[in-house]
C-alpha cells in the first residue's frame, strides 16, 4: 500500500486512550486515527472539554475542522463568538484565533480533523 492507497482500517472506541492537553486544564485529547494507524492525509482527534474547562486564544499554522459530539459550549473564532452543540460542524482557517469555554456542568466532546502537516500552537492571551 501506498501513502495514498491505505490499508483500510477500524479503531474501537475502547483502544483510544486520552491524554490531558498541556495548553488548557480539563482538555482531554485522543488520536482516533494517525500515525499509528497509518493515515496517509488527516489525522482524527477527539477532545473532551470537562465542565469549566478553559482553552486560551490561540492560533494553529494547519486547518481544523471539527464536529460537535456531545455538550454545549462556547467558541470564539475570530472577533465572533459561537454557542455550538451535538452535531454542528465548525472550519476553523490556519492561522485564525480561536479560543473555547464549557461553562456548563456537563462534558462537551468534538471530533478535529487536520491535515498531517508541521504545526505550531501559538498561545495570544
Amino acid at each position: 500500500m501506498t501513502a495514498s492507497d491505505p490499508e483500510p482500517r477500524v479503531r474501537r472506541a475502547a483502544d483510544v486512550s486520552y491524554e490531558p492537553v498541556e495548553l488548557a486544564e480539563g482538555l482531554l485529547k485522543g488520536v482516533l486515527l494517525g500515525d499509528e494507524q497509518a493515515t496517509p492525509t488527516f489525522d482524527m482527534r477527539r477532545f473532551v472539554l470537562e465542565p469549566g474547562a478553559r482553552v486560551p486564544r490561540h492560533t494553529n499554522e494547519v486547518e481544523h475542522e471539527q464536529f460537535v459530539v456531545e455538550g454545549e459550549y462556547e467558541v470564539g473564532i475570530g472577533e465572533e463568538t459561537y454557542t455550538v452543540g451535538p452535531g454542528d460542524s465548525l472550519l476553523i482557517p490556519a492561522g485564525v484565533e480561536h479560543w473555547y469555554r464549557n461553562e456548563s456542568d456537563r462534558e462537551g466532546s468534538f471530533l478535529c480533523v487536520v491535515p498531517k502537516a508541521a504545526d505550531r500552537i501559538t498561545v495570544v492571551e
